[in-house]
């Protein structure tokens, strides 16, 4: 049985400029194609734009409010919302409120910075 608790679960940089605890993966548990992990990022920060050739993500917010860019558009999300990301389209996700943003992060397949894309510029 695999069971990973958020207190005892290492944090690591992604190369999107989050602070990430990776949950469950093929590399803590015995799930394969995909993940689950809590991104956090602080007050005033952002992700760099970046995109997934083959993943797709599900952001769901836990704490705080963002704005949230998908290709050209642009919206204010909070706690309880559900993000879509389709695999290929450039996103970034930018900590509007105060405090830490806190939100999860479902990939399929998992997550790895060899399928993470950096992009210029980006709104922060």
């Amino acid at each position: 049985m695999d069971i990973q608790n958020i207190d005892r679960v290492p944090a690591f940089r992604t190369k999107d400029g989050s602070e990430i605890r990776e949950l469950l993966a093929h590399r803590n548990s015995a799930i394969r194609n995909q993940s689950l992990a809590e991104a956090r990022l602080p007050e005033g920060t952002g992700t760099i734009p970046h995109l997934h050739p083959q993943t797709e993500e599900i952001y769901y917010i836990l704490e705080g409010e963002a704005e949230m860019i998908i290709a050209d558009e642009r919206q204010s999300v909070g706690v309880g919302d559900a993000i879509a990301i389709p695999p290929g389209i450039v996103h970034q996700i930018v900590n509007r409120g105060v405090g830490t943003l806190k939100f999860i992060c479902c990939c399929a397949p998992a997550y790895e910075d060899a399928d993470t894309v950096m992009l210029e510029g980006g709104t922060t």
